[in-house]
């Protein structure tokens, strides 16, 4: 280890600042450009002992288990709290302009959708029992030590105030010392809870668990590995006004917010289609508010999730008809000529994004196309695939779903 000065000349992708030295470039977590620090560095990483000079951009960070500092943060759920919010959106639009001009593509990209405190309604903690203690909260960066949390600005607030109710039935479901994942969702009925990682319980450990769970007010279900527990009340959430019940652990976007700007543009481009195809559909999170529009064929790979969907289709009145599909579109992407009868793609992939697809894609005369993306660097790949089969970006929108991170959610607009 060694310890010297450095400026810092940018951010990169993950948030940290990099400086330049003799031995390459150096990266500084919780540093922001023009700020002159004072390191102590280990090959490329550095870790700030002391600012000498601060950014006009640093500001006091909101939530005191980011640290007292605004340095060296401690809780690994956030990265860059100590971040103005001007500079700090327009950091993410830039990373979504230098993702698409990477692969030679420079249409308009539009202002960010802000994220706001307090709109998280999904979140997944790291937990782990200890002599002393249940442990609930965020692993501290590059690290497995668990900082315990007792408040999160990015949470909802009906998360936050049942943290003693999900301490106390992560408390009954731990079997050992060993960290597990708690996903807590919440929903119109009160919180899903999803644990992993837990090995198998015991009979008695499954009824304390159970009568845990039940004891506890504001709870809907309970599941593990997959597997429900208990269910006091089904889980419900609402997309564009259809009632859904997700299965356990399944995927949502994590805030309400974000969900809605990103709906309003697919269905705003979608149009007066009659014939929509939804690929990585999930629960129906487009689908559902598609079925407003026109007939939609929607394609996933999750058996539950395609349940969950089909089931809400059928019983809610008003919609056009929604044919489902259970498919890999990693695997087995759907071919040129199965896009025949579609006016409108939407496809909503994982982070890896949808290459093979995008490919037969290309192809197809569908004249419309929603991409929506977790990812800037795997959507980048992907529309230059299209534009290089003769489609043209019309819009592109960043939207911040994760506050106070450097991950940003775009959607973008593409017609033939």
């Amino acid at each position: 280890m060694s310890t010297e000065t450095v400026t810092i000349e940018k951010l990169g992708a993950q948030g940290d600042g990099i400086a330049s030295s003799a031995g390459g470039p150096v990266y500084v977590p919780f540093s922001l450009p023009g700020e002159t620090v004072a390191i102590a560095r280990v090959k490329s990483q550095g870790t700030i002992m002391s600012i000498t000079t601060p950014s006009p951009d640093r500001q006091e960070p909101p939530c005191r288990h980011f640290g007292p500092d605004g340095v060296n943060g401690t809780c690994g759920g956030c990265t860059l709290q100590h971040m103005a919010d001007a500079p700090y959106r327009a950091f993410k639009r830039q990373l979504v302009i230098d993702a698409l001009k990477s692969k030679g593509l420079t249409p308009e990209v539009g202002e960010i959708v802000p994220a706001r405190p307090g709109e998280r309604r999904r979140v997944v903690f790291a937990a782990r029992k200890t002599e002393r203690d249940m442990l609930i909260g965020f692993n501290q960066a590059e690290s497995h030590h668990i900082v315990a949390i007792e408040e999160c600005p990015i949470s909802s607030a009906g998360i936050i105030a049942r943290l003693p109710a999900i301490r106390a039935i992560a408390a009954s479901l731990a079997t050992s010392a060993e960290p597990f994942r708690v996903a807590v969702l919440e929903t119109l009925s009160g919180l899903d809870i999803s644990v992993d990682d837990v090995k198998k319980l015991s009979d008695p450990q499954r009824r304390k668990a159970i009568e845990t769970a039940l004891s506890l007010r504001g709870i809907a279900r309970v599941s593990l590995n997959g597997e429900i527990l208990v269910e006091p009340s089904k889980p419900m959430v609402e997309f564009g006004g259809v009632q859904v019940s997700p299965p356990p652990g399944g995927f949502t976007q994590a805030t309400k917010p974000a969900e809605q700007a990103m709906a309003e543009l697919v269905t705003a481009h979608a149009g007066k289609s009659k014939r929509i195809a939804d690929l990585f559909a999930g629960s129906g999170t487009f689908s559902l508010r598609l079925a407003r529009i026109g007939r939609v064929h929607a394609v996933e790979a999750e058996a539950k999730a395609l349940a969950a969907l089909d089931h809400a289709a059928r019983n809610t009145q008003g919609l056009k008809p929604v044919t489902v599909e259970k498919r890999d579109l990693f695997r087995r992407p759907l071919m040129t000529q199965e896009f025949k009868p579609y006016d409108v793609v939407v496809f909503d992939p994982p982070r890896a994004g949808a290459e093979f697809q995008c490919q037969e894609l290309a192809r197809s005369g569908v004249k419309k196309i929603v991409a929506v993306s977790c990812n800037p660097l795997t959507l980048a790949r992907d529309l230059a695939i299209l534009v290089e089969g003769g489609y043209r970006i019309t819009q592109v929108t960043p939207i911040d779903q994760f506050l106070w991170t450097s991950h940003v959610e775009v959607v973008a607009t593409l017609e033939k």
